[in-house]
């Protein structure tokens, strides 16, 4: 073993592509996503105390004495027909295992060694990667003893620990970092950040990401998230089925694309609020959402031969104030009989119900055999540069001037308002500010009035459009 006193290199700048990959595997109901949520230091994957909660392999990454691993939580190891749904999750868990640099096989010291941990025990042997044996759930003294009963299974030393209670944890990172394999040299990078707001001139180029582009896949569920997801991908890297609501938690997964870098997350399907009754349905729809905030383009799968139900209008809606670009994804293209039909219906429906998302892209595609699949992420791409669009300052006061002067501002109390200027104060989504005098008692519909002109006159279509107002002060109005 390392000599564990000597200084630890400082970790590199930013999580690479070569990062050593670390899963995490096991029987249901041992610890494996608590363990996992302690290792990347925050509470990145959903925990419950009914087993089988994790279905799709759950990714992270965590900082192991000063050097990046890619950590991957799995589906419980149970014996079942591969056709059946755990046996779908048992055939992911196995493909990770087979890509790892080190396994953490978990067993629950508690409950002792069960003849499923000595059957994939004897399987992880037979793959041969390097394995590192968790006792999880031994706080206590009985539960240290306990955890020497996984000698039994051949896999070398137990390493005793409560992922729960944080005991063990520091030495388990210890065995980790001298298990990897040997880390290869890094070479400096200059980076550098890309500010929100910016001034822009005329004839400026359109940004482009500085990093992996967020795109978070919402919809109902049974919408085909996670098969388009797979489908993007070339892989089984979710799992799929006709049962609805297979997908529990939030599963991002790096997608290379030409240039760009997309980090895209599969979410569960969300429904309406009062049809979530579990408590484990209600940690999902809160991991989806929160992954919906933390995205920039969101991509809603509507299933194209059910049409718009008013849960996806709500979804839309949840989009929309989260101020998130949007691309509407119609999946299942290839069971629609009369596509013009119900392409109309679907767009007619939404610009009435969602007059403030106007001109959202549509994709149609077909999943589940790849059809038109390729058209969807060069429109979450120009939706994004739509999304971080600036108008230059001299050409939206000609166009505000103009506004003005094919309608004026309505009388508020028997006085018309006076608007002055209009600036655009930042991006993503495009926010704009109205200064005047009682600029502040602008109506809605003269604000809807303005919204439209923006939208149609510098070609914003499909993002939300964010515009405030702000009154002149009156210097005699306290005298």
């Amino acid at each position: 073993m390392a000599d564990r006193r000597k200084s630890m290199r400082p970790p590199p700048p930013l999580p690479t592509a070569d990062m050593p990959v670390v899963v995490i595997a096991g029987r249901p109901n041992v610890g494996k996503s608590t363990l996992f949520n302690r290792l990347v230091g925050r509470r990145q994957a959903l925990v419950a105390d009914t087993p089988g909660v994790t279905r799709d392999r759950k990714e992270g990454v965590a900082l192991v004495r000063g050097r990046y691993v890619r950590l991957i939580d799995t589906a419980g190891l149970e014996e079942a027909a591969p056709e059946s749904l755990f046996g779908r999750m048992r055939f992911s868990s196995e493909s990770a295992v087979r890509e790892a640099d080190l396994v953490l096989f978990c067993v629950d010291a508690r409950a002792g060694i069960t003849p499923a941990d000595e059957h994939f025990a004897q399987w992880i042997r037979r793959q041969n990667r390097p394995v590192l044996l968790i006792a999880n759930k031994s706080e206590g003294r009985l539960g240290a003893a306990s955890a020497m009963e996984a000698y039994a299974l051949g896999l070398g030393e137990p390493l005793a620990l409560s992922a729960e209670h944080g005991e063990g944890v520091t030495d388990l990172m210890w065995e980790i970092a001298d298990r990897l394999p040997a880390e290869p040299e890094h070479e400096a990078e200059s980076q550098t950040e890309a500010e929100d707001d910016f001034a822009v001139e005329e004839g400026e180029e359109p940004p482009r990401p500085t990093g992996p582009l967020r795109v978070a896949i919402v919809g109902r569920p049974n919408a085909g998230k996670s098969t388009l997801m797979n489908a993007l991908l070339g892989e089984e890297r979710m799992i799929t089925g006709p049962e609805a609501g297979l997908t529990r938690d939030s599963i991002a997964v790096t997608l290379k694309d030409g240039d760009d870098t997309f980090e895209i997350v599969d979410t569960a399907g969300l429904r309406k609020k009062a049809r979530i009754d579990e408590s484990l349905e209600k940690m999902s729809v809160s991991a989806a959402i929160e992954a919906l905030k933390m995205a920039e383009v969101a991509v809603l799968v509507l299933d194209a031969t059910l049409g718009v139900h008013e849960q996806d209008l709500q979804i839309a809606r949840l989009i929309e104030r989260e101020g998130r670009a949007c691309v509407l994804a119609l999946n299942k293209w290839d069971a629609v009989q009369d596509r013009t039909a119900t392409r109309n219906a679907i767009l007619d429906r939404l610009s009435i119900s969602l007059a403030q998302m106007r001109g959202v892209p549509v994709v149609t595609f077909s999943a589940l055999t790849g059809a038109s699949i390729h058209k969807l992420l060069p429109a979450v791409r120009d939706a994004w540069t739509v999304w971080n669009a600036r108008v230059p300052t001299g050409a939206l006061n000609r166009w505000f001037e103009e506004m003005l002067e094919r309608h004026q501002p309505p009388l508020v109390q028997g006085r018309r308002l006076k608007l002055r200027y209009i600036t655009q104060v930042k991006s993503r989504p495009p926010t704009f500010v109205i200064f005047g005098t009682r600029a502040e008692q602008l109506p809605d519909d003269y604000k809807r009035y303005l919204v439209n002109g923006l939208r149609e006159t510098f070609d914003l279509p499909g993002v939300p459009i964010r515009l405030q107002t702000r009154g002149t002060k009156n210097p005699y109005a306290d005298s």
